[in-house]
């Protein structure tokens, strides 16, 4: 019943599209064919379908971008992306591309202030993002490092010419220093921009100061040891951000880097099983093994369209992870403050390791590892054996089901 529907609705031979009979076959294996059936039963989701079945909708990328965003666009064109009907391209490229499309055309009543921002974002930062842009390369950070650089650009020019009736080639080194004194510290951001035309020798040599955070946000060793605990023991968290919270408590990892994990990150070696996080695979603590087994095996949404998922920690759009956001806000629910128990966690590794081999079995730069070592008085040293990562253990009793 439900494949005839589809194929009413989808025409897959007028004329013949192999592509629109396998979304048919996909659809019509669901367990739950009701769930099938409301979907498509949504206002904007019938008209994509229909659109596809009478082929005024192209399967394009094209095509849908010129479509309004929203949500079952997107959830469309991931599904036909997953299943292989729709080509893969970088996510996070396409929707800055969007953004910024949308941003230029904001400016347009400015053209004083257009034309220096739209030569920024694409002369400096789409150039830039493009090059970077690699099938296993996630750019969210330099996405929204992106973003916020041109936003705040364009506030700078904003203020400059209400303030002083000037525009981008008029700027002085007074103007820096009054708009970066008389504001919040997001103005710093403009010195990428304020850099980006002194070397286009639109104006002359400026100093703009970086922005250096005031305080790093930590917490006690025995608060970490005590998340650790709450959620080995925490029946009322669904596991999968327990593991994930795990994931950032013993081993520092930035939210963002633990939602993008793929289920190949876990390997059962000969000694335990490991995470692979750098260019050391870590051991994950025997104690606490049966839970990150456990996920593995049942992690959610698993639903028709997103079958066969990579991802470690799946999201809810097909072929997806979980989006960064939505594991952070889930986290705080645990009482977690990702940025100050990462720090934490980090400062304790480097008291107990060689600092050089955390940077290698965690995956961070040398730099940023230094930082830290600096900051708890441990000297960087030029360690680089290969052994296995040792970690803070967790409470000494077996979680539930792990017997």
């Amino acid at each position: 019943m439900l494949k005839t529907d589809l194929e009413q609705l989808l025409h897959p031979n007028n004329p013949p599209d192999l592509r629109l009979k396998r979304l048919i076959g996909v659809l019509a294996e669901a367990d739950r064919p009701e769930s099938v059936y409301t979907w498509m039963r949504g206002a904007k989701t019938r008209y994509l379908l229909e659109g596809l079945g009478t082929r005024t909708i192209a399967l394009t990328h094209e095509a849908f971008d010129a479509l309004p965003g929203s949500r079952s666009v997107e959830y469309l064109r991931e599904l036909l992306i997953h299943h292989g009907m729709l080509e893969d391209r970088d996510r996070q490229l396409a929707a800055f591309e969007r953004w910024l499309t949308t941003r230029i055309l904001d400016l347009a009543h400015t053209p004083h202030i257009q034309t220096p921002i739209e030569r920024f974002a694409r002369w400096h930062h789409l150039k830039r993002l493009r090059a970077m842009a690699a099938p296993d390369k996630n750019l969210n950070t330099a996405v929204r490092s992106a973003k916020q650089e041109i936003t705040e650009a364009g506030k700078f020019l904003t203020w400059l010419n209400t303030a002083h009736d000037l525009t981008s080639t008029g700027i002085q080194q007074a103007h820096i220093d009054e708009y970066l004194a008389d504001g919040p510290s997001t103005r710093y951001t403009i010195r990428t921009f304020i850099i980006w035309l002194i070397k286009n020798k639109d104006i002359d040599k400026i100093d703009v100061p970086h922005r250096y955070a005031a305080t790093t946000p930590l917490i006690t060793q025995q608060q970490r040891l005590e998340l650790i605990r709450h959620c080995v023991e925490s029946s009322e968290t669904p596991l999968t951000y327990r593991v994930a919270a795990l994931i950032l408590l013993l081993f520092g990892q930035p939210v963002g880097k633990i939602a993008a994990l793929k289920c190949s990150d876990l390997q059962a070696l000969p000694n335990g099983l490991h995470l692979n996080l750098g260019n050391i695979p870590v051991l994950v603590p025997a104690q606490i093994a049966p839970m990150f087994w456990e996920h593995l095996h049942h992690r959610p949404n698993q639903q028709t369209g997103n079958r066969g998922n990579q991802w470690l920690f799946p999201g809810t759009i097909p072929g997806q992870h979980i989006h960064a956001d939505t594991m952070m806000g889930q986290l705080r629910t645990l009482g977690i403050n990702p940025g100050a128990a990462r720090n934490t966690a980090l400062r304790g590794l480097i008291q107990e390791l060689p600092p050089t081999l955390v940077a290698n079995a965690l995956g961070y730069s040398y730099q940023v590892i230094h930082k830290h070592a600096t900051d708890v008085g441990t000297p960087m040293a030029s360690y680089a054996g290969k052994i296995p990562l040792p970690t803070h253990a967790p409470p000494k009793h077996r979680p539930p089901g792990s017997e």
